[in-house]
């Protein structure tokens, strides 16, 4: 649809900005489980100050890494072990998630990192192996390089607002966290799929009603704080 629709436009000299608003639409869009997922990973840290500064120093470090990847995308593409490590990665987060949670006892909250140190690669590298996707699906819609980093660039500020709110509702509701390490899993499925028999990619819309049903479930349950008398 978007073939027909941005030619149309470009008649009227609207393509430019038309395939602007569409890419920076796709970010935002696209960005709600890399935040999600980001926002997890900066929970891990013991407070609240630590988080904010693991998420803007990760975010910058993601910034050059996603800015890198446009400028080779077509380069990166042209080999499928890129996707394949940035499913594995992905993957691992997953489990590591997972398999934590099934470790830890009492329901204690435990602090998963003691330095934002240990955060920021991992917040760089999680929205690098996230931007697999979103950067193969924004050079498909435009091969003009400066509005795929413009979109980019929406992205990435979109994100860092988007993983805010997060670090919030996580506190707030009992199954969002793990619905984000769900949607880091899918994404690192549909990465592997891609690689491996890219016929068997489902269409975009499909991923995000998928998502947007897991993230439903995410905020299905509130958290019961002691003494509310909930149950």
């Amino acid at each position: 649809m978007l073939e027909q629709i941005l030619p149309a436009l470009g008649n009227m000299g609207l393509e430019t900005p038309a395939i602007l608003i569409v890419l920076v639409a796709l970010e935002a869009v696209l960005s709600a489980d890399n935040a999600i997922a980001l926002a997890a990973i900066a929970k891990g840290l013991p407070n609240e100050a630590d988080r904010d500064k693991a998420l803007n120093l990760g975010l910058v470090v993601a910034y050059i890494l996603r800015m890198t990847l446009i400028l080779t995308a077509s380069w990166v593409n042209s080999y499928w072990q890129f996707q394949i490590l940035g499913a594995a990665y992905l993957l691992w987060l997953t489990y590591k998630h997972f398999s934590s949670n099934t470790e830890e006892s009492n329901g204690e909250e435990v602090s998963e990192y003691s330095s934002l140190w240990q955060v920021v690669p991992i917040i760089g590298i999680t929205d690098l192996a996230f931007s697999l996707d979103s950067v193969t699906t924004a050079t498909a819609i435009s091969s003009n390089t400066w509005l795929v980093l413009a979109g980019g660039t929406a992205g990435v500020i979109t994100l860092r607002f988007m993983a805010g709110l997060f670090i919030r509702w996580l506190t707030e509701y009992a199954n969002l966290e793990d619905a984000g390490y769900v949607t880091v899993g899918l994404v690192g499925l549909r990465l592997a799929t891609r690689a491996v028999q890219p016929s068997l990619v489902p269409p975009e819309w499909v991923t995000i009603v998928l998502i947007t049903g897991i993230f439903l479930w995410g905020f299905s349950r509130k958290v019961v704080s002691e003494g509310s008398g909930e149950s």
